[in-house]
């Protein structure tokens, strides 16, 4: 059985991914299961969808705990532990990074048992809108590393799952996953399907027995206001709504107000300012502002800046 697993940001087209791949399993003869999981449905949050293809009927169900395949269309999911890339890799599966550093790098800095591949999921897109297509490219790589996945089975499985959103979408993708397909030819077939595990291998998990304290210590419901403000949700963030106050008329009320998580407020001058613990780069403000004044800029850019790596 092949177990994929696509690791993202919530409007990356993970979940797109998934369905392209497991409509190109099924129609190149495989039984198929794919599905998305969640967190909070934001865009930037981090997301993972999974795909399990095999010829005889699948009986596993949840989410994959011993990949065979992990594609990361953000590296910067990989030092965050609660993303779970890194999950149940064992020296059998293959990764592979949206990164411009090297496999290199990162089979050091993982010391990742597997093997790596780094490359830049997002080369020739160069219009940051254009970003909701790594999805397709992700698929693309996918179905080129399985190696069972024709060519044409790849572009009719993307024609079946996006033929609503009309012709110019479905060529656009048809276009960036097969580029994909193309570029990793050298790879075709690295990614194999993992030997079933051995029953008698199998231990029972290790209980601690807790014992019960009073209903207001232990019960699951949170009594405590504010507690969310402890998460620093910023994290999910790829790129960074910044202010230009050159250019802000001060009509806060319109950015504070279209928060959707409310880290915007207002200053004493009743300028703008934006809380980037919690923001999470939806871009709401940007798209609300009347005067233009909020620009997107790449996280890791002003990340490096504030940290005094930057100029």
């Amino acid at each position: 059985m092949y177990r994929i697993r696509f690791h993202g940001r919530g409007g990356q087209g993970m979940k797109t991914a998934s369905r392209i791949l497991g409509t190109a399993f099924f129609l190149a003869g495989f039984e198929v299961q794919d599905a998305p999981r969640y967190g909070a449905e934001r865009r930037g949050a981090p997301i993972f969808a999974y795909v399990r293809a095999d010829r005889r009927p699948i009986n596993e169900r949840g989410v994959i705990r011993r990949p065979d395949l992990v594609i990361a269309a953000d590296e910067t999911l990989v030092l965050i532990p609660a993303a779970e890339v890194l999950a149940g890799i064992t020296e059998h599966t293959v990764l592979l990074l949206n990164s411009m550093k090297t496999a290199e790098v990162w089979q050091e800095r993982l010391n990742f048992p597997g093997l790596v591949l780094a490359w830049p999921l997002a080369a020739g897109l160069e219009d940051p809108h254009q970003l909701r297509f790594i999805g397709a490219v992700g698929a693309g790589a996918a179905a080129r590393l399985v190696g069972v996945i024709p060519r044409d089975v790849l572009a009719r499985a993307i024609r079946e799952e996006l033929a609503h959103l009309g012709e110019a979408v479905v060529a656009r993708n048809q276009e960036v996953a097969l580029g994909a397909f193309d570029l990793l030819a050298e790879h075709a077939g690295r990614v194999g399907e993992a030997p079933e595990a051995p029953a008698d291998a199998y231990e029972k998990p290790h209980w601690i027995d807790l014992s019960f304290d009073d209903a207001g210590l232990s019960a699951p419901d949170i009594f405590t206001p504010a507690t969310s403000e402890k998460v620093p949700t910023g994290l999910w963030r790829t790129v960074r709504p910044v202010i230009d106050y050159s250019h802000c008329h001060r009509c806060a009320w319109i950015c504070s107000t279209l928060c959707p998580d409310s880290t915007i407020s207002v200053t004493a001058e009743g300028f703008p300012q934006i809380d980037y613990e919690h923001c999470k780069g939806c871009l709401i403000c940007m798209t609300s502002c009347p005067s233009h004044a909020i620009r997107a800029l790449p996280e890791e850019e002003e990340a490096g800046k504030i940290s005094g790596g930057g100029g």
